[in-house]
């Protein structure tokens, strides 16, 4: 039997679970064109359902499956366009497209980056990096209170994957995190792959960027794959979201619930799609791991 898991007071406000499918599974996967007729027509043991907005800004067929399966599953929009840390104003254009499905879907959770992907016109098909400085911090917090402004309630801000640094960083990821959520009043979409990888490229300690993440914050945690690159004598790891969760990233994982408790977690799988089973799989996995340390927790 699937326990049911605790919605966070500050999304409580947010949740739109169907009346017949109560919001009680903490792990979901990504919604990908290839597995929606097999959603439909199976109705896998997940939780819930998150969706890139801007797959469905046009409607047409997207909008259609996302349509029926809204009805199965709670819902996330998970953004990668908003460009928060851009050194302009969020696209009122983008913000309005948002809106429209956050009031058609009303997602449970609403979430994009910390991270710039927009100057000017251009728009870039990235999520690129930020330096950790009181400037980024101050746009950022510009951007994000414009957002939620707009959308009339908060989001998440995931952290990223990076596989460079800037010098005049100022400040560890983890307290540039921490101190964007207290100064804006968004919540943090804890990617654990991104940790994995960002340390590993940067020769850090993915232990200690956990412990010093601000639990209250952490809203929601993804899981994805990653790869292996050789550039010159050095092993640069590349966040692909191709691949199932590595050994090393589960164990990760692990740690992360025992500090923060049965936080909702996604399966991401962003290209070469496998079959929907392995997205089901790995999900049943991420549910073990809450339900074994909530166990714990609770001395069973």
């Amino acid at each position: 039997m699937t326990e049911s898991v605790q919605i966070p007071h500050k999304l409580q406000a947010l949740s739109s679970s169907p009346p017949d499918r109560p919001f009680y599974d903490p792990v979901g996967i990504g919604l990908r064109s290839p597995h929606y007729q097999e959603i439909l027509d199976t109705s896998p043991d997940i939780g819930w359902i998150e969706v890139h907005p801007e797959n469905y800004f046009c409607g047409g067929i997207h909008r259609h499956y996302l349509d029926q399966i809204s009805k199965k599953y709670p819902i996330s929009l998970h953004a990668v366009g908003l460009s928060l840390g851009a050194d302009q104003d969020v696209d009122k254009n983008h913000l309005e497209q948002f809106k429209e499905l956050i009031d058609i879907y009303k997602p449970f959770i609403i979430s994009d980056h910390v991270s710039w992907s927009a100057s000017g016109n251009a728009h870039l098909n990235d999520l690129l990096p930020l330096p950790y400085n009181k400037e980024t911090l101050e746009r950022l917090k510009k951007n994000v209170a414009q957002t939620q402004d707009y959308f009339g309630q908060q989001i998440l801000v995931e952290n990223p994957s990076t596989y460079i640094a800037f010098k005049d960083n100022i400040m560890p990821e983890y307290d540039f995190m921490n101190l964007l959520c207290e100064k804006s009043g968004c919540g943090m979409l804890l990617d654990i792959n991104n940790i994995y990888v960002q340390c590993h490229n940067h020769n850090l300690d993915a232990y200690e960027y956990i412990e010093n993440i601000e639990g209250k914050y952490v809203q929601e945690i993804h899981m994805a794959g990653h790869i292996s690159k050789q550039v010159g004598d050095n092993n640069i790891l590349v966040d692909t979201h191709n691949q199932l969760v590595c050994e090393d990233v589960w164990h990760l994982y692990k740690h992360a619930i025992k500090k923060l408790g049965s936080v909702p977690t996604l399966i991401e799988w962003d290209q070469d799609f496998p079959p929907l089973k392995t997205l089901v799989d790995e999900a049943a996995r991420a549910r073990n791991v809450i339900r074994d340390c909530k166990r714990k927790r609770q001395g069973r």
